[in-house]
């Protein structure tokens, strides 16, 4: 069996000649982002010492939670711990001393090699939503989320040019049953793309699945490094339940890397102050963190805080607030000083449409996030309705507007080409830069430009329809999966993926609860 471009170059006519002319296309994709710009440190040193001196206290004198996983308080106890029923006490300094043991880097490797991505110290790795059950486009409104829905996000995702990464539940195929859409998923992720992607974690069970068919892919009986990096939330206040962290227990003997992420409504599941809040945040990343040291020293890990305020009247979750992206600032802090890579962000609203409320919030987060250090951003884009909806349209503004953060954490040349100093000279008093040398030189990458947003004037926007932002994305959704074509894969791994896929559904019964 051939790879799939070279049998359709191979066709007659001038639809084949056109197929067989973008096969030779290649995906433009931005590396990583590297910050020449300082992170913004809120926290005095003083702040931050206070905020990690509580959090010891918290671990010590309150506690954590590990329920329904004896095996996990064994390992506490073994590590001197106390343990009283289900609650483990942790002296001061122990989980801060066993987090020493993870990495304050990693790379994850992706089927491309030129996708890997960095994941720590400077670098800003963007990955796309994740979680959402229901999905919104112009055409079909608001509704469930399918499998195709899902291979829609994949392919845009591979598609754009400022995500490093596939993600992993962009969204919830809802007509696949429970226990068996992210065998789907997986394979989608596998197959439709090659950029890094993220595995299960909503059952034990699913995360080997995961970690199976990762060695399919890429070839291996025991998985050598990174291939894979999984979200584990942690049940704020202070819970570590069995589902979980049996997925994190999975993927840290694999080798293969977790995020430890807090999920905080503040004022709900966290105080309402942004000290008591981060004090919560550290508490539970490094009783986290330790942990998964604790089933494999050396495992890759992500410092997560994923924290969002609560509307006092409707008790509903807010975004893009001021006091969330204090705590981003301060969690930032509190990970560079445990020497561990840190998540957060996103481009986060509570907005219903594609309107401005859903801009201002977004903005606001994603801007908080490159400045705050963040390493690897997961919902970077797609994020409608508080997380309940992944949207087409906004997928690909967001991703858009990406391209902002790349060039603002470029910094600013100073080098003898951005000092311009030989164009200030050519056109001198009452000139224009317009035909200088150096603007000739320079004007194809002197400002980042949209692909989405028009600039036009009035006139040629009217003639051309007077199109909205939101018609503008649904054109740029429209235009990007007539131009997606599958990436290479080995057609005996593909077929194996398959097999794989279709063994384990014929194993067990459908579940949709």
């Amino acid at each position: 069996m051939e790879p799939r471009a070279e049998r359709r170059g191979r066709r007659s006519g001038g639809g084949a000649a056109r197929r067989a002319e973008r096969t030779t296309h290649r995906i433009d994709c931005a590396p990583v982002i590297q910050r020449n710009i300082p992170n913004y440190d809120m926290l005095s040193d003083a702040a931050l010492e206070i905020i990690e001196a509580n959090a010891e206290t918290v671990l010590e004198e309150v506690g954590v939670a590990f329920v329904d996983n004896p095996e996990a308080l064994d390992r506490w106890r073994a590590a001197g711990a106390t343990v009283l029923g289900e609650r483990v006490h942790i002296p001061r300094g122990l989980a801060r001393k066993l987090c020493e043991t993870a990495p304050a880097s990693f790379t994850q490797y992706a089927r491309n090699p030129d996708r890997n991505v960095e994941i720590g110290g400077k670098s800003l790795v963007l990955a796309p939503v994740y979680g959402p059950p229901f999905v919104r486009d112009l055409d079909g409104g608001r509704r469930y989320a399918t499998m195709e829905d899902f291979r829609k996000f994949v392919k845009l995702g591979y598609m754009s040019k400022w995500l490093h990464h596939s993600g992993g539940t962009v969204c919830e195929p809802t007509d696949v049953a429970v226990n068996k859409r992210h065998l789907d998923m997986l394979e989608a992720h596998m197959t439709l793309s090659d950029k890094p992607f993220m595995g299960s974690v909503t059952d034990p069970v699913r995360a080997r699945d995961s970690v199976e068919m990762c060695k399919i892919l890429f070839q291996e009986e025991e998985l050598s490094r990174p291939y894979m990096i999984s979200l584990i939330n942690v049940n704020s206040p202070l819970t570590f339940d069995s589902v979980m962290m049996g997925a994190l227990e999975v993927y840290a003997e694999a080798g293969q890397a977790c995020i430890v992420s807090p999920f905080i409504v503040g004022g709900a599941m966290a105080p309402v102050s942004v000290t008591g809040t981060l004090t919560q945040v550290l508490a539970e990343a490094m009783a986290g963190i330790a942990y998964s040291q604790l089933v494999k020293p050396g495992a890759p890990v992500v410092f997560g805080a994923f924290v969002t305020s609560i509307d006092m009247n409707s008790g509903a979750p807010t975004f893009g607030t001021p006091e969330a992206s204090k705590i981003l600032y301060g969690a930032g802090q509190l990970a560079r000083r445990m020497n561990l890579p840190f998540r957060s962000g996103g481009g986060l609203c509570g907005s219903k449409l594609l309107d401005a409320q859903a801009a201002y919030e977004t903005s606001n987060t994603l801007n908080a996030a490159l400045l705050g250090g963040v390493n690897f951003m997961l919902h970077a884009c797609g994020w409608l309705e508080g997380g309940l909806v992944a949207s087409f349209e906004k997928f690909v503004m967001d991703a858009d507007q990406l391209g902002v953060l790349h060039s603002i954490a470029a910094g600013v040349d100073i080098s003898e080409n951005g000092q311009a100093m030989d164009a200030i000279r050519e056109v001198g008093p009452g000139g224009h830069y317009l035909g200088c040398a150096h603007t000739q030189a320079n004007f194809k990458d002197a400002f980042w430009r949209t692909e989405v947003l028009d600039y036009k004037p009035f006139e040629t926007w009217a003639d051309e329809g007077s199109r909205s932002s939101a018609d503008l994305a649904a054109a740029r959704v429209q235009h990007l999966l007539e131009q997606y074509i599958e990436p290479t894969l080995d057609p005996a791994i593909a077929g194996a993926l398959a097999e794989y896929v279709a063994r384990r559904k014929g194993e067990e019964p459908d579940a949709f609860g």
